[in-house]
């Protein structure tokens, strides 16, 4: 158990922190999800409309520190190939 004021106030900022982190985190796995969904349905009109939310949530999480940079790119790139793949199929 922290002693100090400045290590209780530490304690503190670092609980509101998490909590944001973990709506961050769980707002996005949603919005990924939402993007894999529309895609396996085939639904080329939905997954269009979502995929430049998902870009962007996958952008701000990037920023954010809750991804890395090159993994927030791979998820993107996927989405992309796999968006590309489906309406050049249809």
């Amino acid at each position: 158990m922290a002693n100090t004021i400045s290590s209780l106030k530490r304690m503190r900022m670092t609980e509101r922190k998490t909590a944001v982190n973990r709506m961050r985190r769980t707002r996005l796995k949603h919005q990924i999800r939402e993007m894999r969904r529309a895609l396996e349905a085939k639904d080329a009109g939905a997954a269009k409309t979502v995929l430049g939310d998902t870009y962007s949530l996958v952008d701000r999480a990037a920023k954010w520190g809750i991804l890395k940079k090159n993994t927030a790119a791979r998820y993107k790139s996927r989405l992309t190939t796999r968006l590309k793949a489906m309406t050049a199929s249809a």
